[in-house]
């Protein structure tokens, strides 16, 4: 089996998503560090989470610096609000040339606007309908699990 080279990721945001994310990332050995407004929302992290731990903004510079965002392979934006995790990426991407750039959006309108300023967006509502249509018009298999 060939081993994944380990990468540097930022993940913006803590809650549950973020906490998953970036637990699973640390479990992988992939060097994490979570930034979040809300110090109590890293208690959501795994028990055995290797990672580094941020209080603050990511929308400010200071904060992105400080996580070391020009040496990161990865950023990952998942806070609850689209125009911060729009922001974040755009930011990491143009001003500290993060190779990959990945923002969650609840808005389907905004992943568009957000592909042409280089930004990948994963919109869970466009996953869950797409992935809900395809079961009931019967693409898939009966009672298939995603």
């Amino acid at each position: 089996m060939k081993k994944v080279e380990s990468r540097y990721v930022l993940v913006v945001g803590c809650g549950r998503l973020g906490a998953h994310l970036a637990s699973q990332l640390s479990r992988q050995g992939h060097s994490v560090v979570v930034i979040d407004t809300n110090e109590a929302k890293f208690s959501s992290l795994a028990v055995e989470f290797g990672g580094f731990r941020l209080e603050g903004d990511a929308t400010e510079l200071a904060v992105l610096q400080q996580a070391k965002a020009d040496r990161a392979d990865s950023l990952i934006a998942v806070t609850a609000d689209d125009n911060v995790n729009l922001t974040v990426a755009q930011v990491g991407k143009h001003v500290f040339e993060i190779p990959e750039v990945f923002a969650r959006v609840s808005n389907p309108e905004r992943a568009a606007m957000s592909h042409e300023l280089g930004v990948q967006t994963v919109c869970p509502l466009t996953l869950a309908s797409e992935d809900l249509l395809r079961r009931v018009l019967g693409a898939g298999g009966e009672g298939e699990e995603a």
